[in-house]
């Protein structure tokens, strides 16, 4: 991705920023964390409450380019993660961090999950990915 496309695609949305979610996926990410969770539905607020810390601060460590906790629309006991960091360092920063820790240790003793799956890619090439196009 070169930085001309990069500038014209965030330049499409001029109210980019206004919000604490908001991120630049056009930013160079090297490592990017998917999972999925699904709790059950008695514990689904500890969950939450759990996590929120640790995605805050996630957000403002060096190297989160983007860290989003967010529940599925069809299931409000599945939950989807999404992390992208800059470089292996970043990454393992925040696996170490006392904010992860206390997160994990507070969902494994008090959450009942009921599936999971989470998968690392390590990024070789980024592109774009805008299919507007394609109804235009």
């Amino acid at each position: 991705m070169n930085t001309t496309e990069s500038t014209n695609y965030s330049a499409q949305f001029p109210d980019h920023g206004q919000s604490v979610a908001d991120h630049d996926k056009n930013l160079p990410t090297q490592i990017v964390v998917a999972a999925y969770y699904r709790v059950h539905p008695d514990d689904r607020q500890t969950f939450i409450d759990a996590v929120i810390p640790d995605m805050t601060a996630a957000r403002k460590m060096p190297g989160c380019i983007y860290y989003a906790f967010a529940p599925d629309l069809t299931d409000p006991n599945a939950f989807h993660l999404v992390e992208g960091w800059a470089d292996e360092a970043a990454y393992l920063h925040h696996e170490q961090a006392a904010t992860f820790l206390t997160a994990l240790s507070t969902v494994v003793q008090n959450v009942r999950i009921l599936d999971r799956q989470g998968v690392r890619y390590d990024v070789a090439r980024q592109h774009l990915d805008d299919p507007r196009a394609q109804v235009g």
